[in-house]
């Protein structure tokens, strides 16, 4: 048996069983006990901060750069109309099933046993050009305060650069939208709809709206092309009778490299009627700066790249990072969640392969 086939069996077998243990975005405790014994039981000490979990290879090298393995131990809830218990899932010989089996649980043990790879070959990890930490992180699927925030604040020098580990099917992101959500709210004055009275707070968010599909932003992303925007929920009235005061709507909006999400709100607020909230404004888009040693690493390796529609942990970070990780986002929030163990046995190799080119 080959040394990295010993490490992707084991990725395999970790994987089957971490799935079965619950870990919604706050409530990551169990599952965060299971990985933290595991890594003592393969001889690293983590820093546990909260349910993040913060490893070192070594004792680090201050004249290399240090690269971050970053993925999240959290998951969203099952949807209803999973065909098995998504914790008790079937085993089968070619298939991981189970929630959060995809996302991003083939991200987290890919990128663990690619690490205890290194921490193990020592030998190995003193040639490498880099001081690599795994952080494995909580509350991503919520943009909770916990999770990478938390992380950044108490350590904002950690790492020089970052993969992010989400399912890409091991293609490169070498950009990703950011996200911002505003909530919209039209007023008018209610009146009896009988006699024709009041403003109808739902003509003005409709008029707002028409404007808001039609509206196009000046800037065009050459990575990334166009900012992205849809209304998608609408809410007004509480009887047929009654023209309605108020009527709220919101906004989904995905951001490019052209636009901060603050420069977005003001231009917004300056073509409808109705009242502007942002509920977060730090959701921003990112990307890898041109030149990065990671891009050379993409490049030398032939790996596909691509800009990313979804949002991630990418977000919250201050340095250069890529996102690649085993499995497929189309998966991802569904029912019957799945991963191909081949996935994962190639993911754990072109990891290594890939910390080895930088």
């Amino acid at each position: 048996m080959s040394d990295n086939q010993e490490y992707t069996l084991k990725a395999i077998a970790f994987l089957e069983e971490m799935v079965t243990i619950e870990s919604l975005s706050f409530k990551e405790d169990r599952r965060c006990a299971f990985i933290e014994s595991y890594l003592r039981q393969n001889g690293i000490i983590p820093e546990r901060i909260g349910n993040n979990l913060i490893m070192r290879a070594g004792k680090p090298d201050t004249a290399k750069p240090t690269l971050m393995l970053n993925s999240h131990i959290d998951t969203v809830a099952a949807v209803e109309s999973y065909s098995f218990d998504p914790h008790h899932p079937p085993l089968s010989e070619e298939t991981i099933f189970g929630l959060g089996s995809n996302d991003a649980g083939g991200s987290v043990t890919s990128m663990l046993h690619a690490f205890l790879y290194f921490a193990k070959h020592t030998d190995v990890y003193k040639k490498l050009n880099v001081n690599l930490i795994l952080l494995l992180t909580a509350e991503e699927e919520r943009s909770g305060p916990n999770g990478m925030t938390k992380i950044m604040a108490e350590h904002p020098n950690l790492a020089d650069f970052a993969i992010i580990g989400e399912p890409t099917g091991m293609k490169a992101a070498t950009a990703e939208r950011g996200l911002l959500v505003i909530d919209a709210q039209a007023n008018g004055r209610s009146g009896h709809a009988a006699r024709n009275e009041g403003i109808n707070a739902l003509y003005i968010a409709i008029d707002d709206i028409q404007k808001l599909r039609n509206y196009r932003f000046a800037k065009f992303s050459p990575l990334m092309g166009e900012v992205k925007m849809t209304v998608t929920q609408i809410e007004a009235g509480h009887a047929h009778n009654v023209v309605p005061d108020k009527c709220t709507f919101v906004i989904d909006v995905r951001p490019t490299d052209c636009y901060s999400n603050s420069e977005i709100m003001e231009i917004l607020s300056g073509e409808v009627k109705s009242t502007l909230t942002a509920r977060s404004l730090s959701n921003r888009s990112s990307a890898t700066p041109e030149g990065h040693i990671l891009l050379k690493a993409v490049s030398k390796m032939g790996i596909e790249s691509y800009v990313s529609p979804t949002t991630s942990d990418w977000m919250r970070l201050t340095i250069p990072a890529i996102k690649m990780g085993p499995g497929e986002s189309a998966r991802s929030h569904k029912a019957d969640e799945f991963i191909k163990k081949q996935e994962i046995v190639e993911a754990v190799n072109s990891y290594i392969d890939f910390i080895k080119t930088l």
